[in-house]
């Protein structure tokens, strides 16, 4: 995808523990779109590609190292004052166990709970994909 001047690039990872729940985090009280659930990941540094920033991203948040991630989708979300584009990865495997490295609180939630769990309006459509494909209900 080519990048917009003032779009905000942004890579999150869907990470799933051994029952098939996906990990979501919370954002910060104050700022943008605060208190809203999420899923792991954030923005990309100048000349960082979207998978080099899905690891980097989780590491830094929530302390785990990405060993094989794909692609899983990717689109643009339009609020009222900002854009961004999303580049969402399906972490495969990982390493380590996911912790709130900046006091963000995490949770773990079936994929037929993630539409009512107070997602971020940008990820609304991660969890209506999630609803819809076969790898989320293996």
């Amino acid at each position: 995808m080519p990048r917009s001047p003032g779009l905000i690039q942004v890579a999150a990872g869907v990470l799933r523990d051994a029952r098939g729940c996906i990990l979501i985090t919370r954002r910060p009280p104050v700022g943008h779109a605060g208190g809203y659930w999420e899923f792991p990941g954030g923005k990309l540094q100048p000349g960082e590609s979207p998978a080099d920033a899905l690891v980097r991203e989780l590491r830094e948040e929530i302390g785990v190292q990405v060993d094989s991630a794909t692609p899983f989708l990717a689109y643009r979300h339009d609020y009222p004052e900002r854009s961004v584009e999303l580049h969402v990865f399906l972490v495969e495997r990982y390493t380590g166990e996911p912790r709130g490295l900046e006091g963000q609180p995490l949770r773990w939630v079936s994929v037929a709970d993630i539409p009512t769990a107070g997602l971020l309006e940008a990820d609304l459509p991660i969890a209506e994909a999630l609803s819809r494909s076969p790898v989320s209900r293996s």
